[in-house]
């Protein structure tokens, strides 16, 4: 099995190709955008022996204000996280929405904020607790809903002479929604994301990808299915010190219930 380093590392240089200038020859399809997609994402941590089971009442997610807000079309899709491996002053917990819109996105968070959070005892057990904003057009999902699944992301921080982070998501969207939306088809996952920080207690020069993975033994395919990709193109290597700084490994690897319009 590949190491998660390689992969990541893998995704970076495919940016790096998209921002850096590929060499003579090299040909690349810009992916057609999508409209834009909001992403509100609440992390929390919690102390060990005071940590809500995921999806236990709605006890993170506020499953009931977020499925009428999924059929009136108010979000698109929302589910709740349990972090799988910790790591010091990391999360434990994390719920998200997506939305079209800001205007749709402030809505639903007031909603939950007002309506969810304040009668949900156990937030008062968290530690720290902290909120970010994604923007992105180029995603993708299935629509259902998935229960236990696994979430893996993974962030790169971009070089200063980099261009912007949309321009560097519009460029690496050439290499990879291709290979994220055959990856769809296959069933190895159910839905990917590659987003721009919006707002965040982070670096504002980050790109984050998301991905959604059926069950445990899809963490495996989703590997060697993106190593092969890598593997077939050999520009991936010298465009990666083009791109990031200072890289370090920053994995997410939770338990997520999901679900998708």
């Amino acid at each position: 099995m590949r190491s998660a380093c390689r992969v990541i590392v893998g995704v970076a240089c495919l940016a790096a190709l998209g921002t850096t200038g590929a060499p003579a020859g090299a040909e690349t399809v810009a992916a057609k955008a999508r409209p834009p997609l909001y992403r509100y994402v609440s992390y929390w941590a919690f102390p060990q022996g005071h940590r809500p089971e995921l999806g236990k009442d709605g006890a993170i997610a506020g499953e009931r204000i977020l499925t009428a807000a999924l059929a009136d079309g108010t979000v698109l899709g929302y589910g709740d996280d349990e972090e799988q491996v910790h790591s010091a002053g990391g999360f434990t917990h994390a719920r998200w929405f997506q939305a079209k819109s800001f205007a749709s996105l402030f809505k639903m968070t007031q909603t939950v904020h007002i309506d969810g959070d304040s009668n949900s005892p156990p937030l008062a057990d968290a530690t720290r607790h902290w909120d970010q904003i994604y923007v992105t057009s180029f995603y993708n999902w299935k629509p259902g809903s998935w229960k236990g699944a696994y979430g893996y992301s993974g962030t790169a921080e971009l070089r200063p002479d980099v261009p912007d982070a949309s321009d560097a998501v519009r460029a690496l969207s050439s290499f990879y929604v291709p290979v994220f939306e055959k990856m769809l088809s296959d069933g190895i996952i159910v839905e990917y994301e590659i987003d721009r920080v919006v707002h965040t207690s982070d670096s504002p020069r980050q790109i984050h990808f998301s991905f959604v993975i059926p069950n445990a033994e899809g963490l495996d395919k989703f590997q060697a299915s993106l190593g092969d990709a890598i593997d077939q193109n050999s520009l991936i290597a010298p465009a990666f010190g083009g791109l990031t700084v200072n890289f370090s490994e920053k994995f997410d690897f939770v338990k997520v219930n999901a679900t998708y319009k």
